[in-house]
């Protein structure tokens, strides 16, 4: 049978399968088993069996479920008061003023969660009301809060990445020092946004609110101490070579339960509900990954991603061609999936074109990653647009109307990062040269 009609019919299947609302994992599963018993000769169990062992027994992955747990843990402390009364004292002369305490919020939490959903909803908890009751710009504040809350799938320790690099066998840690500096360039990018608007619009800005002097500036930063230590603790000794992802998320959690209950909001309650919260979530992607490494090995036995990869090559398509084309496409499917969905149902498929193409499999990490964080901010299945929606109570395309500046900053960010891919690489070939 010709291997375009196969592909066809396996993603045909796939679609369907996800058109009728059962889990991701479940419909990877369905197509990979249906594609190796119609189609090739190899005892279907078996392969289901050592794979599913294979994709489970990894040591790269125990590192998920701790970083899940620790932002939890972090979901349910005091953190976001904290940063929002750390950081406000600073931003009230920028311009923008208190607009910025939303990006650097997010970047502050998406250094200890790895989430975009948490990030979104642990500062848009305490931001949105702040923000309304002081007559700031509700377009504004909700559009900032979208755009930014999607830095937890960058800034590290990232979920994404996590599971990026357990599907490409590349080295999380590397993964992890790439995505610095591109997640920094989005917070000056959104912050220069934010400032520039203000300026054209400085009827939609509140009044100038009361000086703070300096002494009480450094008395509120004290309040940021204690997620700064957190982060140093994680990301610093990844950083330093003193723990390994897995070492410094175990590190975390214990940090972040110290954190907890030192600002008085660990108790019983909390704790079990941090727990299930992580225990679900991990889960549900490592089912996801399971289904993916299955789907992975049955288009293996079938030869469609070789079979791309060649017609591919056939096209003589530049790298940057290559990579316009699979941002709509990733875009677009976007639309209809979560972020990790979408990494671990294309990567079989897409590798060997990035292999051929040249690319730097650390670098694609960085650059899908962007992508997807586009995605999450465009309906009808943007994640940070349905947790926006819940706190707000707008309707889904209101929302992300009000996100669509901060999705075409993004849109510049992929193209500086593919103009100059030093963005997301120096760092880690400078940092572990050795």
């Amino acid at each position: 049978m010709d291997t375009t009609i196969i592909a066809i019919g396996l993603g045909l299947g796939m679609l369907a399968a996800l058109a009728t609302g059962i889990w991701v994992a479940v419909a990877l599963f369905g197509v990979a088993l249906a594609a190796i018993v119609l189609l090739v000769s190899v005892p279907a169990g078996t392969v289901l069996a050592t794979t599913v062992w294979g994709a489970s027994n990894s040591w790269d992955l125990t590192a998920l479920p701790m970083f899940i747990w620790m932002g939890e843990i972090l979901f349910r402390s005091r953190l976001s008061e904290d940063m929002f009364e750390g950081l406000s004292p600073w931003m009230r002369n920028l311009p923008g003023r208190l607009l910025h305490v939303n990006i650097l919020g997010c970047g502050i939490f998406a250094a200890v969660s790895g989430s975009s959903a948490a990030t979104t909803a642990t500062i848009g908890k305490m931001s949105l009301p702040e923000l309304k009751k002081r007559g700031y710009d509700e377009r504004m504040a909700i559009g900032t809060l979208a755009g930014s809350g999607t830095l937890g799938l960058l800034i590290p320790p990232s979920i994404i990445l996590i599971v990026y690099g357990a599907a490409t066998e590349q080295s999380i840690a590397r993964l992890f020092i790439a995505g610095v500096v591109p997640g920094i360039m989005l917070c000056v990018l959104f912050m220069g946004y934010v400032a520039v608007w203000s300026m054209l619009n400085s009827a939609k800005m509140p009044p100038k609110e009361e000086p703070i002097a300096l002494w009480d500036r450094i008395r509120a930063t004290r309040r940021l101490f204690p997620v700064l230590l957190l982060i140093v603790g994680v990301v610093g000794s990844i950083y330093a070579g003193l723990a390994a992802p897995t070492e410094a998320a175990a590190v975390g959690v214990l940090l972040a339960l110290l954190l907890s209950w030192s600002s008085g909001t660990l108790n019983w309650n909390t704790f079990s509900l941090a727990l299930m919260g992580a225990t679900r979530t991990s889960c549900m992607i490592a089912f996801i990954l399971a289904g993916a490494a299955f789907m992975t090995v049955a288009m293996g036995f079938t030869g469609i991603p070789r079979e791309l990869a060649t017609w591919i090559g056939s096209l003589n398509l530049t790298p940057y061609e290559l990579l316009a084309a699979l941002t709509i496409f990733f875009v677009v499917l976007g639309c209809f999936l979560d972020g990790i969905s979408v990494v671990v149902l294309t990567t079989s498929v897409i590798l060997p074109m990035i292999e051929q193409a040249g690319l730097d499999l650390i670098w694609f990490g960085i650059y899908l990653v962007i992508v997807v964080e586009m995605s999450q901010i465009t309906p009808p299945v943007g994640f940070n647009l349905f947790v926006l929606q819940g706190m707000t109570g707008h309707n889904i395309f209101k929302v992300a109307r009000m996100a669509l500046p901060f999705f075409l900053l993004m849109v510049v960010a992929v193209v500086l990062v593919v103009a100059f891919p030093q963005i997301a690489l120096w760092l880690p070939h400078n940092m572990m040269a050795h």
